[in-house]
């Protein structure tokens, strides 16, 4: 008689006590998961609908041999329990839930499948997809085999949950709370960035380890960004279907668990060893002045539809955990395109996610969350709404509340389009920032008006509903999608490698490849690619609100056209470290242009501009030119053939102040934007006599401009699809001999201002 059926057979009789070497106690119903002490181990598991809830518990040395499966005896608030006295770390369980099984309910408790627990915080094993990974039978070629239970056992082909220690010695360190708005993002991928780094050790590369490797930490740091937005990092899935191609899942956006970190990512084990050396990579990114934001899937699990398999959640509690179809439940609503939706609206599934937040804030010291397809998560029960419960709680959570929100304010649900809905506290992937940037220098006709708002932090998408620019996060490209350098390479999307016949991946990109499809030979061609993404650079890293950088476009990286580079777990994705010459420089460009974002905080201002005159001066904050040199008119501003404009951001006129109440000032600067594929004379603002522009950005050549001064009042060539930033320069000639100004700066902006709007 197995062990397994003589501790059932015993607890029958005598609930808790000894079992031959094994001792079980009722013990507590919170907190939920694996909770080890050194004096035994707390289990405890939500399951409403269950009538019994077996514990499995696996040697550390025979992760697949069952060494005891114990009733949890007792219930509470709906969450089954026991404790373990004496019982250590590195234990792998899992649990088996009893009850009925009525698909056409939503009811899909089968025993014969090992669950993994929704809250284990660290996962050992890879999943075998074997049929017994599902709760169906997968040989019946009958439509409904869904209906019909499989009774294969799963154990030896499933995951498993690790008790682990989770004390660690954080040496002081805490959340780095930088203000949004001076956050530049890079978002990247932990195994992507380090993969073929030839300074980190070949062991360590691909894992949180290679992430804190000094060599990795000086590069993030040289290129000046603020924070590290982290591709998924929760325990993920290798799909089945790319399994079968050979293929991997390398976005990671197929989460199997919300409190585990992927265990593939590290270097020094998976029994807890994982959980130890995530810790370590965000203390070392924070001693750096980094930030960690992690990009977080709830919206959906890896169990996917009625025909998915059955690794957790589905089996546990099928209705509580996802949106079922109302008159049809054994189906799923599907707002996320993978098959299933969490359902938000049930309390313990949204326990499930704020407890998960509130960890990896509390416990792993992570700086903010990117939510993948927020507006499923802010869902009620059929619309997106701003009072969701979801939304509601985590403006009420004193934890999460206090770190970044960032959203992704879309799903694929009706109504799922939410871009500027989201409330105050929260910030969103503006994806009309990326389509109007685009668009304009593309060259489609679609004038400036647009770009103006984009390009000053979307004030019509954030200022009425009281949120300051901060709430745009500004980005040109992204994991989903052309790297920037794709974006002017390819007219059409080349995604035959991930096996899907090329019908895979977004068709409508604003992109444009510079007359010839692909790599090219042509000077010309490569000349106009290499500047077309100086312009985007340099657009999105001088407007209003926080710039994302996608990982590899400060270099010019190609995914050879593939847009949906999500299987793609080789050198397609992967960041390159060998560069040419004109990577070197645009890497170089990108680099001095954020740092003239930092050093300037006009370029990152915490309100939107008024337009107006400030205070006690009469100088607005901004003003818009046309070529002339004169004021934007109504008619310029209407006009859909207007591809050139110009903007003075006036740092005089700032009424913005510093933690410590003092006035906050900058330079005066003037940024011209050519989008017409010619150039255009563009007639310098300012007074004559007194007025000089000294150039520092030039997106025309590959270089960083070396110091030039440039007259007011006099025509100034436009390159073709170029981007100028200048800052006003007083003349020596414009000071007494005792080095007093003859005509300050508020009176020289006065006069500036005056001539440009007479």
């Amino acid at each position: 008689m197995t062990k397994e059926k003589t501790i059932a057979e015993q607890q029958i009789k005598k609930p808790y006590g000894s079992f031959e070497d094994i001792e079980i106690w009722p013990g507590r119903p919170y907190p939920l998961g694996a909770t080890w002490s050194k004096k035994g181990t707390n289990f405890a598991v939500f399951s409403e609908g269950a009538t019994r809830m077996d514990l499995c518990l696996y040697r550390r040395e025979t992760p697949n041999v069952e060494a005891y499966r114990i009733q949890m005896m007792e219930q509470t608030d709906q969450v089954w329990h026991c404790y373990i006295p004496n019982l250590e770390t590195g234990w792998r369980y899992g649990f088996r839930a009893h009850g009925e099984w009525n698909p056409k309910e939503g009811k899909l408790y089968n025993p014969h499948k090992l669950l993994i627990d929704p809250y284990t915080k660290a996962i050992d094993g890879t999943i075998d997809w074997h049929g017994a990974v599902f709760p169906y039978p997968i040989t019946d070629e009958d439509p409904e085999r869904y209906l019909v239970q499989d009774t294969q056992d799963s154990a030896p082909y499933i995951t498993k949950g690790v008790v682990i220690d989770t004390s660690y010695d954080w040496e002081g360190d805490e959340q780095l709370e930088r203000p949004m708005h001076e956050t530049v993002i890079y978002e990247m991928h932990v195994k992507g960035l380090t993969e073929q780094h030839p300074g980190v050790p070949e062991e360590l590369r691909g894992t949180y380890a290679g992430l804190a490797h000094p060599v990795i930490i000086d590069y993030l740091k040289k290129l000046g960004i603020t924070a590290v937005e982290l591709m998924p990092v929760h325990h993920f899935v290798q799909d089945s279907h790319l399994v079968d191609k050979g293929l991997r899942n390398y976005w990671g956006y197929n989460s199997q668990s919300f409190f585990a970190p992927h265990a593939d990512y590290a270097a020094s084990g998976r029994a807890g060893e994982q959980v130890k050396e995530f810790k370590d990579m965000v203390k070392a990114l924070h001693k750096a002045g980094l930030e960690v934001i992690l990009d977080v899937v709830y919206n959906h699990t890896a169990e996917g539809n009625h025909f998915g398999p059955m690794l957790g959640m589905k089996g546990l509690d099928n209705q509580a955990y996802y949106r079922l179809v109302e008159d049809s439940k054994e189906f799923y609503m599907d707002y996320t395109g993978t098959g299933n939706t969490v359902n938000m609206v049930h309390n313990r599934s949204l326990q499930l996610v704020m407890d998960s937040l509130r960890y990896w804030v509390t416990e792993m010291h992570v700086d903010g969350f990117r939510f993948d397809l927020a507006s499923a998560l802010a869902r009620g029960l059929y619309e997106v709404g701003k009072l969701s419960t979801f939304l509601d709680t985590i403006h009420q959570d004193p934890i999460i509340s206090q770190v970044k929100l960032i959203a992704e304010p879309w799903d694929v649900g009706p109504g799922g389009y939410q871009v500027g809905a989201f409330p105050v506290l929260w910030s969103e992937w503006n994806g009309k920032y990326r389509d109007s940037v685009r668009e304009f220098w593309k060259g489609d006709a679609a004038g400036v008006a647009d770009l103006a708002f984009r390009l000053t932090g979307s004030s019509d998408l954030y200022e009425l509903s009281g949120r300051r620019p901060a709430a745009s996060i500004n980005f040109v490209t992204a994991h989903d999608g052309f790297t920037l350098r794709d974006l002017y390479s390819y007219n059409e999307k080349h995604n035959l490698a991930n096996g899907e016949e090329n019908n895979d991946g977004e068709s409508h990109n604003s992109s444009w490849n510079c007359g010839v499809e692909g790599p090219t030979d042509d000077p010309e061609i490569q000349a106009l690619r290499l500047r077309m993404q100086r312009n985007q650079l340099a657009t999105l890293l001088f407007s209003q609100g926080v710039p994302m950088i996608s990982m590899g476009d400060e270099y010019g990286r190609t995914q050879m056209g593939n847009n949906n580079a999500y299987c793609q777990d080789n050198p397609i994705s992967w960041f390159d470290w060998e560069w040419d010459e004109d990577q070197k420089a645009l890497h170089d460009f990108t680099q001095y242009l954020i740092t003239l974002r930092r050093e300037n905080p006009v370029f990152h201002r915490r309100r939107f501009f008024s337009g107006l005159k400030i205070k006690d001066t009469a100088i607005s904050d901004i003003l818009w030119l046309n070529p002339a040199g004169h004021e934007m008119t109504a008619e310029n501003w209407a006009d859909g053939n207007q591809r050139s404009i110009g903007m003075i951001l006036n740092g005089e006129g700032m009424d913005e102040y510093d933690e410590r109440g003092r006035r906050i000032k900058d330079d005066i600067f003037l940024m011209i934007l050519n989008g017409y594929w010619e150039g255009v004379e563009f007639n310098l603002p300012g007074v004559r006599e007194f007025t000089r522009w000294e150039l520092l950005v030039d997106t025309h050549t590959s270089a960083v401009p070396a110091p030039k001064e440039y007259v007011a009042d006099e025509p100034f060539i436009l390159g073709p699809r170029s981007l100028y930033l200048f800052r006003l320069k007083l003349q020596p000639a414009n000071r007494t001999t005792e080095g007093k100004r003859k005509v300050s700066i508020v009176e020289q902006v006065r006069k500036l201002l005056e001539m440009i709007q007479e």
